[in-house]
């Protein structure tokens, strides 16, 4: 079995798709799915995005605001009431941008440390995204004890000295369908280094679908293209890849459930 550890099931084009939710669900447990993780990007839209989950004991929840979506103060009241909800298993995603955003990077940093500090308040582990921003996301990560809470680095594109940093903070490196595409030539040595114990895979759906679904709308089904050509870079049978990430999912975000559907 394997885990999808980042997802926007409330961002699927289900039209575009041609399937509704349960069908992308079920085709996902079809391909040995078994958990997924729904990741907020606003807390505005929290509300809807954990109503559409909440039927389906095999996902769980993340809140948090995204680092382009945070345009003006974070508000830290109303995120650690809303991911205090029993079914939120981890805080963000949050974290840096300076790739796309040229002009908020003083409200990025401050929404950063907001997270930080409500994980560690909450005890949930943190979701980064992190692009062009080594150096600000490693200091602030260190400056606001971000080890204390853990987490991940999710869709991981920057290098191994960066990767090595978490590392050493007990973070987690989550590694998506970019992995696949020819010309992330740096990405997959930085995979090859990786330690098994600190890996996780996702689909990041419905975004950056991974060869041959390129160009596509990424669904949580794929993840399974991911592991399999993760598991071929480092040399490892398909099954060992799968049980150990789903083992590492588990291990960081405590408080979700295996459930069997």
């Amino acid at each position: 079995m394997i885990v999808d550890s980042h997802c926007h099931l409330d961002r699927l084009d289900f039209d575009r798709l041609g399937q509704d939710l349960p069908e992308i669900l079920q085709a996902a447990r079809a391909r040995q799915v078994e958990h997924f993780l729904c990741v907020s990007v606003t807390l505005e839209q929290f509300p809807n995005m954990l109503a559409t989950i909440l039927p389906y004991k095999d996902i769980s929840a993340s809140c948090g605001v995204h680092p382009l979506d945070q345009k003006d103060q974070l508000d830290k009241a109303l995120l650690r009431t809303l991911a205090s909800h029993e079914r939120v298993v981890a805080v963000g995603e949050t974290g840096l941008d300076y790739y796309y955003a040229k002009d908020t990077h003083k409200v990025q940093q401050d929404s950063f440390v907001g997270h930080i500090e409500v994980a560690n308040e909450l005890n949930k582990p943190l979701i980064i995204h992190t692009r062009d921003a080594r150096e600000d996301t490693i200091s602030l990560m260190k400056s606001h004890n971000a080890e204390r809470c853990g987490g991940v680095l999710h869709c991981f594109t920057e290098d191994w000295d960066m990767a090595k940093k978490a590392i050493d903070m007990g973070f987690y490196i989550s590694i998506s369908g970019i992995v696949t595409f020819k010309n992330a030539i740096e990405l997959k040595e930085v995979v090859k280094q990786l330690p098994l114990d600190r890996l996780l895979i996702e689909t990041d759906s419905p975004y950056l679908a991974p060869v041959p679904y390129r160009g596509k709308a990424n669904q949580p089904a794929y993840v399974q293209d991911v592991g399999y050509y993760i598991a071929d870079l480092k040399g490892l049978p398909f099954k060992s890849l799968a049980d150990a990430t789903t083992e590492n999912f588990y291990r960081l975000f405590n408080l979700a459930s295996k459930v069997n559907v």
